[in-house]
């Protein structure tokens, strides 16, 4: 077709072998190996894409890619595994390295409701099993901020994978009952918090009397009280906790709700809190858990 070179890129396809190709530019970033292990874990082959290749000097210079290679060498347990790479045989460093500075300047990351969906869509079972499980409350999840509706669903999913399914259910079950629904009591802070303390005290805790007391204090109040505590979910926890026990003969020990985490769970329940992250695209290679 004549008429639209300026809008196909002049490159060609070639298998190289990982151990052909140079990936140490200055204007790159450093390797994450947290990023590399994660992909391992989950690695897809429907997931990879192909390495962005300049060619110069008959050198083979990845400048988008370079987390695709070495999971693959690691995955395949050997560097002369090929690779499909995009060679571009035009190209000087300076062009390379701005390139790769603006190679996500304009693209659109895919939002957290948009992933649900679509792993929905896919018959993955984590997401069918929280899908039924929040509709079998008279619940939705949505888009939009409204009554009955769950935006938060990355907190959902948390929920599920790090305390399982009981927990989760028992969680809405509990909103539903202190707040029926009500908008900011669905919120991720909120989902996280009743969550830690199911986790925490499990049986101890009675909904009955979470219901009764804790559901005296709007969703509102219990979130302008928790900024002046521990930050994110935790704080809200602690609000909660505090309106469980007042008054109670036998209160729920406190150092249970602090110590009942990981390190590494905490971390990443502060990290989620506000449940506007956003899934930053790879360099490369995508998994079935995309990470930054």
């Amino acid at each position: 077709m004549t008429g639209f070179s300026e809008y196909v890129p002049n490159v060609h396809f070639e298998q190289i072998p990982i151990k052909n190709l140079v990936s140490n530019q200055k204007y790159q970033r450093n390797l994450s190996a947290l990023h590399i292990q994660r992909t391992v874990k989950n690695f897809d082959l429907y997931q990879v894409n192909p390495v962005k290749v300049s060619r110069r000097n008959g050198i083979n210079y990845v400048f988008n890619g370079q987390h695709t290679i070495e999971t693959i060498a690691i995955v395949s347990g050997s560097r002369e595994t090929p690779v499909w790479c995009m060679i571009y045989d035009d190209l000087d460093y300076t062009t390379e390295a701005d390139i790769f500075a603006n190679q996500q300047k304009y693209v659109r990351a895919l939002r957290p409701h948009e992933v649900f969906f679509a792993n929905v869509e896919a018959g993955n079972d984590t997401q069918l099993i929280i899908k039924d499980l929040v509709e079998s409350y008279g619940l939705t999840i949505g888009r939009s901020h409204t009554l009955g509706s769950i935006c938060a669903v990355s907190t959902l999913e948390f929920i599920y994978q790090n305390y399982g399914f009981h927990v989760l259910s028992r969680t809405l079950r509990l909103c539903i009952g202190a707040w029926e629904g009500e908008i900011l009591s669905l919120s991720a802070n909120m989902l996280r918090g009743v969550a830690r303390l199911i986790a925490a005290y499990g049986d101890e805790m009675k909904d009955d009397i979470f219901r009764e007391k804790v559901g005296q204090i709007s969703p509102k109040e219990i979130g302008r009280t928790a900024k002046g505590l521990t930050e994110g979910a935790l704080g809200y926890a602690e609000v909660m906790l505090e309106a469980y026990n007042r008054k109670m003969k036998s209160s729920l020990p406190w150092t249970k709700l602090h110590a009942q985490l990981s390190v590494a769970q905490t971390k990443n329940e502060h990290s989620l809190t506000s449940e506007k992250e956003s899934e930053t695209a790879n360099d490369g290679i995508g998994t079935k858990n995309p990470v930054g």
